[in-house]
């Protein structure tokens, strides 16, 4: 029996490591890359360090998967995250665990993981086509070669410009979302998905900056360490609004609103309805309560009887954000830290433990890090990653209508989905 023919599209992280699983499992694999060089995104992931996984069982993955965790499960317990630590082991690369779980290279450079992943594929006889952009994906169906169409394989593929089209048993597209679009993943395989029937769900940036209503120009590049950003649905609860999201963690200020890690996460629980539904506060001072916090206050307003309001509490903020959290409560700055009254100190615990923040509006689907959205999850076999519909078509990465918070989690989605596809592929 002659070794199957698959063509793997796109040489991010979902494209590389299929290619490379299917080969290793006896499959002839050639991956198209539209850019000039692979791994473009992977290179740039986690600030250039790359987060690759995260250190968690299935359990805890799917757990951090914000839609269609479900769908993972079997992906999730076939392949979880403590094997691809030892698929980059075995490549070469050391590893290390920060916080959180998360998984880096010990030298903290992205370029080790892109590298990795390259020469072995071309150590396994992975043929790599770049730059070279697949147009159309024709389907000839599982009667090909009594038909006369595309001989004994199903699928020929269609490139842009003037190169002869290429035959296959089997083609997995792992072409990424719409984030990063500079990097090549501006929605080719939601097209090809489309034309081939396939359902594809609505796309709209996740883990992404919020603009805000409030002016934040002067508190921009301020990083909040060790707060708590809560979202809050106004339309839901008992008392007018439920909580989405609450997690402590690392926030920063942006000229138009914020990032950060907390922000980024809180995106992710912000996608019924209009933006205008969900309220944000971040609690400065989460060790301690209300009535600690007020305690500590008035013996401090005490011992600082003579100093203005805003050089009191000096000691409580960073400098940018002593002005801001003091007209939030609507405290003058000037006014004598002996002369401020009951409510006013009151008011402004409120603020120091819910720090208001109005959602203006996403940022553009560029800058997020990753797209929600993509080939409807209905549409595969969770097993597999194989269209129900056409049989030797997959899909895996961020194409699929999966995605997770910040950490590791969508990598490790890109991985476990592209195993599962390249397994199954090879067959």
């Amino acid at each position: 029996m002659s070794e199957k023919k698959i063509a793997v599209i796109g040489g991010g992280a979902a494209g590389m490591a299929a290619a490379i699983r299917a080969a290793r499992r006896g499959a002839c694999v050639t991956l198209y890359e539209r850019n000039d060089k692979l791994g473009r995104k992977l290179g740039i992931t986690g600030k250039g360090r790359c987060n690759l996984t995260n250190a968690c069982s299935p359990a805890e993955f799917l757990a951090s998967i914000t839609k269609n965790s479900k769908f993972m499960y079997s992906a999730a317990y076939s392949h979880p995250p403590s094997e691809i630590m030892d698929f980059f082991s075995s490549l070469g690369v050391k590893l290390k665990v920060e916080r959180g779980g998360r998984v880096f290279p010990c030298s903290d450079k992205a370029a080790e993981i892109v590298n990795a992943l390259r020469f072995s594929m071309k150590d396994i006889g992975v043929n790599t086509v770049y730059p070279r952009r697949v147009k159309k994906i024709e389907y000839c169906g599982d009667g090909a070669e009594k038909e006369g169409k595309c001989g004994a394989e199903k699928f020929v593929l269609h490139f842009c410009g003037k190169e002869t089209p290429v035959y296959y048993d089997s083609v997995i597209v792992c072409t990424g979302g719409l984030s990063y679009p500079k990097t090549g993943s501006d929605g080719d395989g939601y097209a090809f998905a489309e034309a081939l029937g396939i359902s594809v769900t609505e796309r709209m940036p996740s883990l992404i900056p919020i603009d805000t209503e409030e002016n934040t120009e002067d508190l921009a590049g301020l990083t909040l360490k060790n707060v708590t950003l809560s979202v809050w649905n106004k339309k839901s609860g008992k008392k007018g609004k439920k909580a989405v999201f609450s997690e402590m963690g690392e926030a920063l200020f942006t000229h138009s609103g914020i990032s950060g890690p907390l922000a980024l996460s809180a995106s992710a629980h912000m996608r019924d309805g209009d933006i205008a539904n969900y309220a944000i506060t971040i609690d400065l001072k989460p060790a301690v309560s209300e009535e600690e916090l007020d305690a500590r206050l008035t013996g401090l307003f005490r011992e600082e009887a003579a100093k203005d309001f805003i050089n009191a509490t000096a000691r409580l903020l960073p400098i940018k954000l002593i002005k801001a959290a003091a007209e939030a409560a609507g405290v003058p700055e000037r006014i004598k830290a002996g002369e401020i009254s009951r409510e006013a100190r009151r008011k402004y615990v409120q603020i120091l433990k819910a720090f208001p923040l109005t959602p203006r509006a996403f940022r553009p689907i560029d800058e997020a890090i990753i797209t929600s959205g993509g080939v409807d999850v209905r549409e595969l076999n969770p097993k597999t990653m194989e269209s129900k519909r056409i049989s030797g078509l997959y899909f895996a990465g961020e194409v699929i209508d999966v995605d997770a918070y910040t950490g590791g989690y969508n990598l490790q989605i890109a991985f476990s989905t592209a195993f599962s596809a390249a397994d199954a592929a090879a067959e």
